[in-house]
């Protein structure tokens, strides 16, 4: 099994479940050539999902579920998507801090709290549809902001790509998801703008 989203740009999956909230960035449709938005349609989103879900249970060692997309549920996914995105594009810093952060993307979702007979606690998602994927990765982003990984999932800088990455760099600095294809091409674009600006001057 793979994340059939983040595979597809030949990027490197983040660890555990946090993986889950990558391939959910890598639906849209970004590279060169686009790839299919995998929620454009609704039985493309479904076998994503159930891929996804099955993927999530393996390597996160949750539980699995299974969530049947409704018709309405396609629209939420995709703006709790663009909402995902944008809060990473604030570097990873509490959107609610930014008065200018629209209303929608200040997110909250149903949870609950299980203690195991172990004495660790746990949280479970609830809900249905786009609500109860929401809840899910909301938990999962809430946990990888424990273990201080969350600040590592980033978006390609290249605004043609802005494909989800894990930045695995020692000094957390990567900003490409794939130097070669986009850090290149973006330098040399940046190249040509300075020597046309200079020709004008």
């Amino acid at each position: 099994m793979s994340w059939k989203g983040t595979i597809r740009y030949g990027i490197d999956s983040a660890p555990g479940g946090l993986g889950f909230v990558q391939d959910l960035l890598n639906t849209q449709s970004a590279g060169k050539p686009r790839s299919t938005d995998l929620l454009d349609e609704a039985d493309d989103a479904q076998a994503w999902l159930d891929a996804g879900l099955a993927e999530w249970s393996r390597t996160a060692g949750k539980t699995p579920i299974a969530v049947e997309l409704g018709p309405r549920d396609l629209k939420e996914l995709r703006r709790f998507r663009t909402d995902l995105k944008l809060a990473l594009g604030t570097g990873n810093n509490d959107p609610a801090d930014n008065p200018d952060t629209p209303a929608h993307l200040l997110r909250a979702a149903t949870t609950q709290l299980r203690l195991g007979p172990d004495g660790r606690v746990s949280a479970e998602p609830r809900g249905a549809g786009a609500r109860q994927i929401e809840s899910l990765m909301l938990v999962e982003i809430f946990e990888a902001q424990l273990t201080d990984i969350w600040r590592r999932l980033k978006t390609c800088r290249n605004d043609r790509c802005q494909a989800a990455f894990f930045d695995r760099s020692r000094n957390n600095s990567g900003v490409w998801h794939d130097v070669r294809v986009c850090g290149h091409a973006e330098n040399l674009r940046a190249h040509r703008a300075r020597k046309r600006a200079e020709h004008q001057v």
